[in-house]
């Protein structure tokens, strides 16, 4: 995993170092996510099947999440950072306690198989997106305290590819995002578009003059190109619209990395986006220096004696074992010879007539 920083002003060239590179998954990254109230805590889920969780002051994983048989495929946090969902290649959909890594609520999506996951802001609910026993693309909602099945089903449409949940808490709409051309369905509580990949503004940086509510980016893969896609409210009125721009999370941290491994939860701190987002003060990130070494975690070295996980590093593992049995044991036979050798010269050496 590797930390940027973005210089004041935005990109003016290209960047080839990072601040801080973290160590710790024996395979390649497949998720990040930022604590949403903590300041410097970072989750990442890798291929090796688990999720660590980083504080960035010291640069170390301080806490891992081993509950998960396969490849993860997505984390999300309720709105006070103190569940995590997470959905699974192994068809499993899991809300985990993140500091004990205890799986609080598990669910085997046989008929709705799994791909995102997001909790629905302070509601208690959690919204996924999959496929039916029909391969029909579909999403499902769930109570986060009871996942023995989803409270509804809701079939999107037949077309292949994910999708993408965006939740938006302030205005409680949900944005779905396809990775297939076609037509565009609309409903009361959905907003659903197609793109290749998509990403999303932060609320402090929409323009509210415009009474714009979401803005996506839409990456256009064949151009090269990446295509704002704004959500805007039709109001005539250039006042600020107070039922549409409630206080909103703003980014002042509320939570200190030890005080949240400690146990403390906290909603986030929030602002008003009336007076437009004014940055106050500049924090500054002092990366602590590493050196790559051993990483210890809940008394594991996460660098040592990682087990395999597919057909052919089982192989891989098996030869180089058969390669090193045999040279331990062509050692020994050397080693046994020697002794032999020593032995009958200790022996010549007692019966000689000089020591007698």
């Amino acid at each position: 995993v590797r930390i940027w920083e973005i210089p004041e002003g935005g990109l003016k060239r290209n960047m080839t170092e990072a601040v801080l590179e973290l160590y710790g998954h024996s395979r390649r990254v497949g998720l990040v996510e930022w604590h949403p109230t903590t300041n410097n805590i970072l989750f990442s889920a890798g291929y090796d099947y688990k999720v660590l969780i980083w504080n960035l002051d010291i640069g170390e994983p301080v806490k891992m999440i081993d509950c998960h048989t396969d490849v993860i495929l997505c984390m999300s946090f309720n709105t006070d950072g103190s569940l995590l969902a997470t959905t699974c290649k192994d068809k499993k959909l899991r809300v985990v306690e993140p500091r004990s890594g205890r799986v609080l609520q598990e669910a085997s999506c046989k008929n709705h198989r799994v791909n995102r996951v997001v909790f629905l802001g302070s509601t208690k609910r959690l919204l996924t997106t999959g496929v039916s026993r029909w391969n029909t693309r579909q999403i499902a909602l769930w109570d986060q305290e009871d996942l023995s099945m989803p409270l509804i089903e809701e079939e999107i449409d037949g077309l292949s590819g994910l999708l993408f949940p965006f939740y938006d808490a302030d205005t409680h709409m949900l944005y779905l995002a396809g990775k297939h051309r076609g037509r565009a369905a609309g409903a009361s509580l959905c907003c659903y578009f197609f793109a290749s990949s998509a990403g999303v503004m932060p609320k402090h940086g929409l323009d509210v003059s415009a009474c714009e509510v979401f803005r996506f980016y839409k990456l256009v893969t064949l151009k090269g190109l990446i295509e704002p896609i704004s959500m805007i409210v039709p109001r005539r009125s250039e006042t600020y619209q107070e039922d549409i721009y409630p206080m909103t999370p703003g980014t002042e941290p509320a939570l200190t990395p030890d005080e949240w491994l400690s146990g403390v939860n906290r909603d986030p701190i929030l602002m008003s986006l009336k007076e437009g987002y004014k940055r106050t003060s500049k924090i500054v990130f002092k990366a602590p220096v590493k050196e790559k070494r051993s990483v210890v975690v809940n008394g594991i070295d996460l660098l040592e004696n990682v087990p395999p996980r597919t057909e052919n590093e089982l192989l891989r593992m098996f030869f180089r074992q058969q390669d090193e049995i045999r040279r331990l044991k062509d050692e020994l036979s050397q080693k046994d010879i020697r002794l032999r050798q020593l032995q009958l010269e200790l022996k010549n050496l007692r019966n000689s007539p000089k020591n007698n």
